[in-house]
């Protein structure tokens, strides 16, 4: 998913809700929409990056994920991960491989991409594989000092759930992901290692 394209996408405004803001968009030869959430955190680009590969506590903050394990992991800017979604019976829960990277995008902002690799794994009769994913995070600095937060994502969960029920359920997964992230990151407790090998790739203030 191309960053620019992404952000500029013909996004229609959905709801706002603790300051978590919810777009949805068309997505061609989909009948399930696209979504956009956006905030504003008081917090530094470090300690979002840490908790971008803080892996082990992905279950503290993305939306109904049951379990997540590291399956490559290539150089401190690239993964694939295997996430396991919680889906309401009598459905499978849903099984998502993905490749995630970091980069820069733009002048000042960074941002996490994702992209579903399907095939990575053999099939796993007890889970349904999610045969479409793309997504990514951009981290944008604000004038205030804080850090303003885009999550961009297409899930196409299967043909056994119908759209418009894909379509009412997606929009719980940006604003519950973005509001436990904001939680979390405002924990006095929560300190996840910064990985400093990254500095030989990108910049981070």
């Amino acid at each position: 998913m191309d960053v620019e394209s992404a952000l500029q996408a013909n996004w229609d405004f959905r709801v706002e809700h603790k300051g978590i803001r919810i777009f949805s968009s068309k997505v061609r030869n989909s009948d399930v929409l696209g979504f956009k959430g956006e905030a504003e955190f008081p917090v530094t680009f470090r300690k979002l990056i840490s908790l971008f590969y803080d892996t082990e506590n992905y279950q503290r903050w993305v939306h109904q994920l049951a379990s997540m394990e590291v399956l490559e992991k290539n150089d401190c800017l690239e993964y694939v991960v295997r996430q396991v979604i919680n889906a309401p019976w009598p459905l499978q829960k849903r099984e998502m491989i993905v490749r995630t990277g970091l980069a820069q995008a733009g002048e000042n902002a960074v941002a996490v991409t994702m992209t579903g690799e399907p095939d990575y794994l053999p099939p796993n009769p007890q889970l349904h594989r999610v045969r479409h994913c793309m997504g990514l995070w951009v981290f944008t600095p604000s004038d205030n000092g804080n850090v303003h937060i885009s999550f961009v994502m297409h899930i196409n969960p299967g043909n056994d759930v119908p759209s418009p029920v894909s379509n009412t359920a997606m929009f719980e997964v940006p604003f519950y992901s973005l509001q436990n992230m904001r939680n979390l990151l405002a924990a006095p407790s929560y300190n996840p290692p910064y990985p400093e090998e990254i500095e030989n790739h990108l910049c981070i203030m």
